[in-house]
């Protein structure tokens, strides 16, 4: 009996380490995923690396260089500002870079944030069961209630929106959601064999959550959230677009593109190129995502 218990104890983290380097490695097999992946790098390290070693300024003001179209768009254009400037002379690649970093940023720590919450909660209610779970879905179901963006709204007008405060804002309105998806993954791995088998050998409910349960249910959850990072950074431009973003000088997609309203017409640059930038990081990271989800479904298809 002994040693029954003890493999069905074992096996179940043995498996939960490994569906994280089987989902990815299905996924490396897709040439979206591929694809997404090069984009991203390749701008990511464009916005980590071109800023430091250029000698232009993102919020310089240069009233001389001003609405100058991007390369080969125009009569007159500067190679210094491959991407032209803004109605006040500033560097518009750089200022897309700059906003890039902000905007990878708020999102990856936004859905890192929400998934520790969200995940957290829902595996105590799900594996605890009874007034634990009464009382964490019934916050869940209230927070469900509320609209991100109203509720984002709401929060940032009345307080000064920074990097902190915004991330803080998004997390709070997006935890729920992965706290439904981890209890009803709790509950499901609770009633196994190998659950019933660590609670005869005495083990604890902390070890059993924290060892057991949760690498069996947390990798597929966690390549789900890579979608998610592209949903928030699109919340974080709306935020900047409404004026609730990260303040000027500091560039900002929604920023950036709420004071390009003005020149359309005859500087479209202004607000295309920051939406440009913002399109292809969501295009790369909605193929990454997609892939993984979709070797995840073979995998967790293939399991049972």
């Amino acid at each position: 009996m002994t040693d029954i218990s003890v493999t069905a104890t074992a096996a179940p983290p043995a498996q939960g380490r490994s569906v994280s380097a089987r989902i990815l490695a299905d996924a490396m097999r897709n040439t979206g995923f591929r694809v997404g992946l090069a984009i991203l790098v390749i701008i990511l390290a464009a916005s980590i690396i071109l800023p430091e070693v250029t000698s232009l300024s993102a919020t310089k003001i240069s009233v001389k260089e001003k609405f100058l179209p991007p390369m080969f768009f125009g009569d007159k254009w500067s190679y210094i500002h491959p991407l032209g400037t803004d109605q006040l002379g500033r560097d518009m690649l750089l200022r897309c870079l700059i906003g890039l970093r902000y905007s990878l940023f708020i999102g990856i720590t936004t859905v890192i944030l929400m998934f520790i919450v969200g995940c957290t909660l829902g595996l105590v209610a799900g594996y605890k069961g009874g007034w634990w779970d009464t009382i964490i879905m019934r916050i869940t179901d209230a927070q469900l209630s509320l609209p991100m963006i109203i509720l984002a709204i709401a929060i940032l007008g009345v307080s000064t929106p920074t990097v902190t405060t915004i991330i803080l804002v998004l997390a709070l309105s997006g935890w729920p959601l992965y706290a439904r998806v981890a209890r009803g993954l709790a509950i499901t791995e609770r009633g196994k064999e190998y659950v019933r088998g660590l609670r005869v050998l005495g083990a604890r409910d902390l070890r059993i959550m924290l060892l057991f349960i949760a690498p069996n249910i947390l990798p597929g959850i966690a390549f789900v959230a890579v979608l998610d990072v592209a949903r928030m950074m699109i919340f974080e431009a709306i935020l900047g677009f409404l004026g609730l973003g990260i303040q000027p000088p500091t560039p900002a997609f929604g920023t950036i593109i709420s004071d390009s309203r003005k020149y359309l017409i005859n500087a479209w640059w202004i607000g295309t190129m920051p939406g440009l930038f913002l399109t292809l990081v969501l295009v790369s990271i909605n193929l990454m995502g997609s892939a993984l989800e979709k070797a995840r479904n073979r995998i967790y298809g293939g399991a049972s």
